[in-house]
């Protein structure tokens, strides 16, 4: 390991184009588009009740996003900055003209049939769904400022899930129609950000060391993503065991 990292250290930098295919090498190898869970959700082979259970899961992972961005503005000294990346925070918590993402979210948890307040409670959501989402806020407060901004860089090829989600959505779950401004809102909102984003870390990655570590924030992004699947999976698939105190399926 000792003599990895020395190699690592006395290698040259990337060049952007090489930064970022190295990133869309993690997102090709380990992004959640590959998950079973998804898998089954764009093949249209998931009940209404399973549908239920992933927006009563996501939300809280969808509610904790203004909060991670807010961690990550007061980390940084520079006001060009923090005036860009508030954008973030605003596109999920709306302001007094439009309403934000995590509204947009509840609607589509109400298309699948699920009450907003049960939603919002977050008081069925699975352990792991809770852990997960925790480890993510913990990744953006507790490591340096360039690997925070790196772990937002799933939004590098979100747009092209999120497309074909809506279109997959559309052809298999109709009732879903009304519920889909959320998804509709990040495909522009995602590849502005990741713009942003992407030169952000190549100007402020100063060493191959730095950009090695912006690639590992990415793919430790892409695991907690992955793991809140898992859980779903687990708990309402295959063996479909959900935990004491989760949201149950009903009928």
């Amino acid at each position: 390991m000792a003599g990895h990292s020395v190699e690592i250290a006395s290698a040259p930098l990337l060049s952007f184009d090489e930064l970022r295919g190295a990133l869309h090498q993690v997102g090709e190898e380990r992004y959640h588009h590959r998950h079973p869970f998804h898998l089954l959700m764009h093949d249209g082979k998931l009940s209404r009740g399973q549908l239920q259970a992933w927006a009563l899961n996501r939300y809280y992972y969808q509610s904790v996003i203004p909060i991670k961005d807010a961690i990550i503005v007061s980390r940084s000294d520079d006001p060009g900055f923090r005036r860009a990346w508030r954008k973030r925070i605003i596109d999920h918590d709306g302001d007094g003209n439009s309403e934000g993402g995590i509204k947009r979210w509840l609607k589509l948890a109400e298309a699948t049939g699920l009450h907003r307040d049960r939603v919002a409670s977050i008081r069925e959501i699975l352990p792991a769904t809770c852990y997960a989402v925790n480890e993510y806020l913990n990744l953006v407060r507790t490591q340096p400022l360039l690997e925070a901004v790196a772990s937002s860089l799933t939004e590098l090829f979100s747009r092209d899930l999120i497309s074909f989600r809506i279109e997959k959505l559309r052809e298999h779950y109709p009732w879903l129609t009304g519920g889909l401004d959320y998804f509709e809102a990040r495909l522009t909102q995602a590849p502005e950000d990741a713009t942003f984003a992407i030169n952000y870390v190549y100007k402020h990655a100063k060493s191959r060391e730095e950009q090695e570590k912006v690639i590992l924030a990415l793919r430790d992004k892409c695991d907690i993503l992955w793991a809140q699947l898992d859980a779903l999976y687990f708990a309402y698939v295959q063996p479909g065991w959900p935990p004491p105190g989760a949201f149950r399926i009903e009928g």
